[in-house]
């Protein structure tokens, strides 16, 4: 499953970058967030409540970043062990670039499922991920304190 995205943020680049790396922000944006926490200088450790419609998993995972520069852009790939429901898995290209007083934050993001998550249908799970990715951008800016609104381009 493929998703993506560009959105304007209204606030400095530095400051996107920050609050994207700030776990108190990340745990306000990330619906169904229950603890995210850093282990290393690369790495966090989250759980999260997914709502599937008819099951709620709870996925534990292991978040890496990797390609990263800083205030420019990075990778966040993951995968989440929900249990008796498999596995999930996603990987993420985040860039951003000044956007006149604001920012313009663009990702790139594919994932995937296994087990029982893909017995409950891929339409299913595809719908609720990009719910997921919606209610993170809508919630990162209220919780960083900045408005974020889709971009979208002519054409």
């Amino acid at each position: 499953m493929e998703f993506g995205g560009r959105y304007k943020v209204g606030a400095p680049r530095l400051k996107v970058w920050e609050a994207l790396n700030d776990t108190e922000v990340l745990k306000a944006s990330i619906p169904g967030c229950q603890r995210i926490a850093w282990v290393s200088a690369t790495a966090l450790e989250a759980e999260m409540g997914v709502n599937l419609g008819v099951a709620k998993p709870v996925f534990t995972g292991d978040l890496i970043l990797s390609n990263v520069v800083p205030a420019e852009r990075y990778t966040l790939s993951g995968q989440g062990r929900g249990g008796l429901l498999g596995m999930a898995h996603a990987s993420a290209d985040i860039t951003l670039a000044d956007f006149g007083a604001g920012t313009l934050l663009v990702f790139t993001a594919s994932g995937g499922a296994s087990g029982r998550i893909m017995q409950l249908g891929k339409a299913l799970v595809g719908s609720s991920a990009q719910k997921v990715i919606d209610g993170f951008f809508a919630r990162f800016g209220e919780a960083m304190g900045a408005d974020v609104e889709p971009f979208k381009t002519d054409g």
